[in-house]
C-alpha cells in the first residue's frame, strides 16, 4: 500500500471515532464521528468481545448494541435547575420532573449520531418520560420542521438555544442523563445509542 494511500485509511478511520461537539459560532456542523450501525457494533465487538455479566460498570462500552459510553460517577447527584424552553414556550427545568424516572437526552439536528438514534428514542418515550432538549441555536425554527420530516410521535419539542444544558453538564452531543424518581442522576451515556436494545432496557430498569 503506497504511503498516501495509508494516509487516507488513517484519516478514514478517525472520522468514526466519537460523538458530536457543541455548534461552534452558530453555524451548522454536520457530524463526522457518524458511523453505520454495523461499523459501529463492530468496533464495540473489538472493545467487549466478553461483556462481563451484571450491570455494565463505568467507562466501558458494554455489549455490541452500545455505542455510547456509560458513566456513573456523577450517581446520586440532584437534577440542576438549569431552565430551558418547554413545549408551548413555557420554562421549566429537569428539577421539575421529580415524582417519575426521567431519561434527558440533549441532542442537535447537525449531530450525525443524534438524529441516527432519534427514532428509538422516540419509542422509549412511548413508555417513559423522555425529555429530548435541542441545542440548535436556531430553536423551534430547526426542531419543528426535523420532527415533522422524521415522523417523530412521542418525544416533544423541548429547545435550548442558548446551549445551557450541554454548557452545564460539559457534555458534547448526543448525551443521555437518567434521573430516579427523586430527581437524582443513576447514569449518563455520551454518544449515540439503540434505545430499543436488551442493554438499553437493563440501563433504563435502574431508575425504577
Amino acid at each position: 500500500m503506497s504511503l498516501r494511500s495509508t494516509i487516507i485509511c488513517l484519516l478514514g478511520a478517525g472520522l468514526l471515532v466519537g460523538g458530536c461537539d457543541r455548534q461552534d459560532s452558530g453555524a451548522e456542523q454536520a457530524n463526522a464521528a457518524t458511523a453505520t450501525n454495523g461499523t459501529a457494533n463492530a468496533a464495540n465487538v473489538a472493545v467487549a468481545a466478553t461483556p462481563a455479566p451484571g450491570a455494565p460498570k463505568e467507562g466501558e462500552k458494554v455489549l455490541v448494541d452500545t455505542i455510547g459510553t456509560l458513566d456513573r460517577s456523577h450517581k446520586g447527584e440532584k437534577a440542576p435547575g438549569v431552565p430551558f424552553q418547554a413545549p408551548g414556550g413555557a420554562t421549566t427545568s429537569i428539577a421539575d420532573f421529580a415524582g417519575k424516572p426521567v431519561l434527558l437526552n440533549l441532542w442537535a439536528t447537525w449531530c450525525g449520531p443524534c438524529v441516527t438514534e432519534m427514532p428509538t428514542l422516540d419509542a422509549v418515550a412511548g413508555r417513559m418520560t423522555v425529555v429530548a432538549v435541542s441545542q440548535d441555536l436556531e430553536g423551534a425554527a430547526k426542531v419543528t420542521p426535523f420532527f415533522a420530516r422524521t415522523g417523530v410521535k412521542n418525544l416533544k419539542p423541548y429547545l435550548d438555544p442558548n446551549v445551557a444544558l450541554s454548557t452545564a453538564y460539559q457534555v458534547s452531543l448526543p448525551t443521555s442523563i437518567l434521573y430516579d424518581s427523586s430527581g437524582k442522576e443513576v447514569w449518563r451515556m455520551t454518544g449515540g445509542m439503540d434505545w430499543t436494545s436488551e442493554t438499553a432496557k437493563q440501563l433504563l430498569a435502574e431508575a425504577a
